[in-house]
C-alpha cells in the first residue's frame, strides 16, 4: 500500500513536472515568436520610415524651440524623421530651390518668405494646399483661414491673371510688422512733450519731419553726430509711406504697374524731403555706414532717436540693453489722412503697417506631400507654439536673458503664448500689445508673378530719386522707370502664350548634329595623320594624346553649355518650363527695355577698365622696379608684396568693407584721413562705398591692393631685359629716365599688351567682389544708385532672380561679343607699339 501510494506521488510529480516544462516551452516558444514578429516589424518600421526633409531653417544657436517643436513632432510620428538644412534656401536667393525642383530632388517643405510666394506659385513649383485644407476644415486641430490675420493668408494666396483661378500655396507660420520706435529721454531733452510732461511721438508726415530735424546733432565739422530720424533705416521701404499715402503698386486684376500713381510719387518726394533736411542722402549715408547690431545697435546707443522698424526689436531690446527708456506708436501718416479719418475712425483703421514673414510650403515633386502636411499643420498649431515658448524661454533663462515672444500669423498663437509666456515688463507688453492689435490693419506686398522685380525697381526707384543732385531724376522720373521695367516683364509674361515651345528633342538633334559633324572631323584627321610618315605620325599622335584631356574637358563641360546658351538667348525660359521661341526679342530688350541697367554696368566696368588698368600697371611695375634692386632681405619684400594677390577674394574683399567704411570711428582709411587731410586742411573724409561719387574709386583702390600678382610679371620681364641694351644706351648719355623710357619700356610692351587684354577682360567680368562690396544682397542696389553694378551681376540677377535665362544668355553673349571685338581691336593695334625682340632679328 504505501509502494502503490509512493508510486501515486511519483506519476503525480512527473506529470506535474511535464506540465510544467510543457507550459514554460510554450512560453519560450511565444516569447521567441513574438520577438521575432516584433524584430520583423521595427525592420518594416525603419525600412519604411519616412524621412522628411526640410529646408529654410536653421538648428544651432538660439534654435532650441524649433528643435523642441521638431522633437515633438518624431515623437507624435515614429515613422518620420525631420531632415532641417539651411541651404540658403527660403528667402530671396531661389537658384537651389529651382534646381532641386528640376533635379527632381526637391525637399518636402520649404520655410519660404511669404512675399515670394507667388512668384513661385505662378510658374507652378508649389503645390496648391486647397485639397489638404479642405480636410483639416472638420478637424479640431486642422489649419483654419479663420485663425489667420488677413494680411498673412492673403500673402500666401495667389490668383492667376489669366485663368482667374485662386490658390492657397503656403501656410502662413510667424509674423512681424512694424511700428515707430522713439527715444524717451531724447524726447525730453528736444523738449518734444505734451501738456504732461511725456514724451510725444508724432502722429503726422509734417511733425515726423520737424521731430527729426530737432533731435539730429551735428559735430563741429557739419558731419552728424546724433540723427532724429532716417526714412530708410529699420525697416520702411517706400512701401509703406505710399500705402500710408494712399498708394498702390498694382492694378486688382494683377495686369498693370502703378508704381508711378501720383500718390506714390508724392510719398516718394516725402523720403526726399526728409534726406534733404537733414544734409542729404550721401551725408546720412556716411554716417548710417558706421552702425552696427546687437548691443551696439545704434538705437540702442542713443545715435538714433527715432526709426521704424519691426516687431523683433523688443526682444532685442530687452536682451541687449532691458533698461532703455523707449516707446512705440503706429508709423506717423500724412496730415491729410489723419484729418480724413481721425473723427470718423478708431485709432488702428486711421494708422497702418505693413507685414511680412515666413510661411511653410510643398514644393512640386515633394515625395512625401502627406507626411509634409502633417509637418506643416503640427508647426502651425497652438500646441507647437506653446513648446516653441517654453523650450525658448527655459533656454534664455539659462542664458540669463528676458524673453519676448516672437508675433505668430496665427491670431489664436498670440493670444495663449503672450497668455502665458509675455513679457511682465509694461513696456514691453505695450509695444507687443501694439503689434499685435496692429496686425488687423497690415498692408502686404502685392502677390504678383513680378513681384521680386517690383521689390527691385521700388528700392531704385528710391535710391535714384534720394540721389537726385547725382541722378537729376525726380520722384516721378525715378518711378516712370521702374514702372516701366516692371509693366514690360507684366507684358511678356502676358505674350509668352504666343510664342511656339520648343521640344526638348531640338536642342538634343543640334548637339547630335553638332557631335556627328565632330566625329567626321576627327576620322578625316585621322586618315590625314596616317598617312604622314612615321615620324610626323608619332609627333601628330603624341600631340593629340596631351591635348586630348583638355579638348574633352572644353567638349563636354564648356562647348555644350555655351551651344545650350546660345540656344536659349532666343528663347523665352525660366529653367522650370520648357523654352519659347522669341527670336531676336532678347537682344532687343537689351537694347531696349533694360537698356538702362546695360548702360549702367557697361558704364560702370570701362570706368574700372580706362582708370583702373593702367594704374594697376603703374602699380605693379613700380612695385617691380623697386624689388628688382639688389638689396638685402629681397625675397623677404618680395614674398610680402605678393601675398596679397593670394588672399581669398572674399576674404580680401570683407577686409576692404572694413578698411572703407566712410565712419572715421571705424574705417581705417577714414581714420588716417582724419587725424591728417582733415586735421591740417579741413578735407572731409570720402564716403567710399557708401557714396555714389566714390564707389568706383574704391573698388579700384581694393584691386590696386592685389598687384602683387601683376608684380611677379614685370619682374620676370624686368630680370629678362639684356644687360648690354643698358650698357649702350649709357655710352650714348642716356639718364635713368632716358633708359626707362627708350630701353626699360619698349622691352616690356609684350607685358603690358598682355595685361591690357587680361584687365580688360577681368573688367567686364567682375563679380565676387563687387558682390561683397556691395552688400552681397542682389535683391538691393549694387552701391548707391548702382554705382558697382557690373554686367556679370546683372546677368546672374536676371537668371537666377528673375528666372529670364533667355534674357540672362543673350547678355552673355553680348559680352562675349564685346570682350572679342575689344581683343581683336587690341590685337590689331598692337604691331604699333608692341616690340618683340624675337620679330626684329
Amino acid at each position: 500500500m504505501h509502494v502503490r501510494a509512493l508510486d501515486y506521488k511519483l506519476t503525480a510529480s512527473r506529470k506535474k513536472l511535464f506540465t510544467t516544462v510543457r507550459h514554460c516551452t510554450a512560453w519560450m516558444i511565444a516569447a521567441v515568436l513574438l520577438a521575432y514578429q516584433t524584430g520583423c516589424s521595427t525592420h518594416l518600421q525603419r525600412h519604411h520610415r519616412i524621412k522628411l526633409v526640410v529646408w529654410g531653417m536653421e538648428l544651432g544657436q538660439d534654435s532650441e524651440g524649433l528643435q523642441a517643436r521638431i522633437n515633438a513632432f518624431e515623437k507624435m510620428h515614429p515613422n518620420i524623421r525631420v531632415s532641417v538644412l539651411g541651404m540658403g534656401a527660403g528667402g530671396m536667393d531661389p537658384s537651389k530651390l529651382m534646381t532641386a525642383i528640376v533635379g527632381n530632388v526637391p525637399p518636402d517643405v520649404i520655410h519660404q518668405d511669404r512675399f515670394t510666394i507667388g512668384d513661385w506659385a505662378s510658374r507652378g513649383t508649389f503645390l496648391p494646399l486647397n485639397s489638404f485644407l479642405a480636410k483639416d476644415a472638420t478637424r479640431a486641430d486642422g489649419v483654419h483661414q479663420k485663425d489667420f490675420y488677413p494680411a498673412c493668408w492673403q500673402e500666401a494666396t495667389y490668383t492667376s491673371p489669366i485663368t482667374h483661378q485662386s490658390g492657397v500655396y503656403a501656410i502662413p507660420d510667424g509674423t512681424d510688422d512694424r511700428l515707430l520706435f522713439y527715444n524717451i529721454p531724447e524726447f525730453k531733452k528736444a523738449g518734444i512733450v505734451d501738456s504732461q510732461g511725456n514724451a510725444k511721438p508724432p502722429r503726422t508726415w509734417h511733425e515726423l519731419l520737424s521731430d527729426a530735424v530737432k533731435l539730429t546733432r551735428y559735430n563741429k565739422d557739419g558731419t552728424i553726430k546724433r540723427i532724429g530720424f532716417i526714412p530708410n533705416y529699420g525697416n520702411s521701404w517706400l512701401y509703406l509711406y505710399a500705402w500710408q499715402n494712399g498708394g498702390d503698386f498694382m492694378s486688382p486684376d494683377g495686369r498693370t504697374c502703378t508704381m508711378n500713381a501720383p500718390n506714390n510719387v508724392g510719398a516718394l518726394n516725402y523720403m526726399v524731403k526728409v534726406y534733404d533736411a537733414l544734409g542729404g542722402v550721401s551725408k546720412v549715408n556716411a554716417f548710417q555706414s558706421g552702425f552696427q547690431s546687437n548691443a551696439l545697435d545704434p538705437f540702442l546707443t542713443g545715435t538714433v532717436a527715432m526709426k521704424i522698424d519691426g516687431s523683433w526689436i523688443p526682444a532685442a531690446i530687452a536682451r541687449y540693453k532691458p533698461d532703455l527708456d523707449f516707446g512705440v506708436a503706429p508709423p506717423p501718416v500724412p496730415s491729410a489722412r489723419l484729418l480724413h479719418l481721425g473723427r470718423f475712425a478708431h485709432v488702428k483703421n486711421t494708422f497702418l503697417t505693413w507685414a511680412g514673414g515666413f510661411s511653410y510650403a510643398i514644393p512640386r515633386g515633394a515625395h512625401h506631400a502627406k507626411a509634409a502636411w502633417e509637418f506643416i499643420r503640427w508647426m502651425t498649431s497652438p500646441q507647437a507654439a506653446l513648446i516653441d515658448a517654453a523650450a525658448t524661454k527655459a533656454y534664455d533663462a539659462a542664458k540669463q536673458r528676458p524673453f519676448v515672444p516672437a508675433l505668430s500669423a496665427n491670431r489664436v498663437i498670440n493670444q495663449v503664448v503672450f497668455a502665458k509666456y509675455g513679457p511682465k515688463s509694461f513696456k514691453f507688453a505695450n509695444a507687443m500689445n501694439l503689434f499685435i492689435a496692429m496686425m488687423d490693419n497690415a498692408r502686404f506686398r502685392p502677390v504678383t508673378f513680378v513681384g521680386q522685380r517690383l521689390w527691385d525697381e521700388q528700392v531704385r526707384a528710391m535710391d535714384a530719386a534720394t540721389h537726385h543732385d547725382i541722378t537729376h531724376e525726380t520722384s516721378l522720373q525715378a518711378l516712370n522707370i521702374a514702372t516701366q521695367s516692371v509693366q514690360h516683364d507684366l507684358n511678356r509674361f502676358f505674350i509668352s502664350s504666343h510664342f511656339h515651345v520648343i521640344p526638348a528633342w531640338v536642342l538634343n538633334t543640334v548637339y547630335t548634329t553638332l557631335a556627328t559633324i565632330l566625329l567626321l572631323f576627327l576620322v578625316w584627321r585621322m586618315r590625314v595623320i596616317f598617312k604622314l610618315r612615321k615620324i610626323a605620325r608619332e609627333e601628330a599622335i603624341a600631340g593629340a594624346v596631351f591635348i586630348a584631356p583638355w579638348a574633352i574637358g572644353f567638349l563636354v563641360f564648356t562647348a555644350g553649355p555655351m551651344i545650350a546658351s546660345l540656344f536659349y538667348s532666343f528663347c523665352q525660359y525660366d529653367v522650370l518650363h520648357p523654352p519659347h521661341w522669341v527670336g531676336l526679342h532678347n537682344y532687343l530688350e537689351l537694347a531696349g527695355q533694360d537698356g538702362y541697367y546695360l548702360r549702367v554696368s557697361l558704364y560702370n566696368a570701362f570706368y574700372v577698365a580706362v582708370i583702373g588698368i593702367p594704374l594697376g600697371i603703374v602699380t605693379g611695375l613700380s612695385v617691380a622696379l623697386l624689388l628688382n634692386a639688389k638689396v638685402k632681405g629681397m625675397s623677404f619684400y618680395r614674398t610680402a608684396f605678393y601675398l596679397p594677390s593670394i588672399v581669398p577674394v572674399v576674404a580680401s574683399s570683407i577686409l576692404w568693407l572694413w578698411i572703407l567704411n566712410a565712419d572715421p570711428k571705424r574705417g581705417l582709411l577714414n581714420a588716417v584721413w582724419h587725424i591728417t587731410f582733415e586735421a591740417w586742411f579741413h578735407w572731409a573724409p570720402p564716403g567710399w562705398l557708401s557714396s555714389a561719387q566714390w564707389a568706383k574709386p574704391a573698388l579700384i583702390l581694393q584691386g590696386l591692393w592685389g598687384a602683387g600678382s601683376g608684380m611677379i610679371l614685370w619682374l620676370a620681364g624686368l630680370q629678362g631685359i639684356p644687360r648690354h641694351l643698358y650698357e649702350a644706351a649709357e655710352i650714348d648719355g642716356a639718364g635713368a629716365a632716358s633708359k626707362f623710357l627708350n630701353v626699360t619700356l619698349p622691352m616690356l610692351s609684350p607685358y603690358i599688351f598682355f595685361n591690357l587684354i587680361i584687365g580688360t577682360i577681368g573688367a567686364l567680368q567682375q563679380f565676387d567682389n563687387v558682390y561683397i562690396l556691395s552688400g552681397g544682397d542682389l535683391s538691393q542696389p549694387a552701391g548707391p544708385v548702382n554705382s558697382l553694378l557690373m554686367p556679370v551681376q546683372y546677368l546672374f540677377k536676371n537668371a537666377f532672380q528673375y528666372f529670364k535665362m533667355g534674357t540672362a544668355s543673350a547678355l552673355a553673349w553680348v559680352l562675349f561679343v564685346m570682350i572679342l571685338i575689344l581683343s581683336g581691336l587690341q590685337l590689331k593695334l598692337a604691331p604699333r607699339w608692341v616690340y618683340y625682340e624675337s620679330e626684329q632679328k
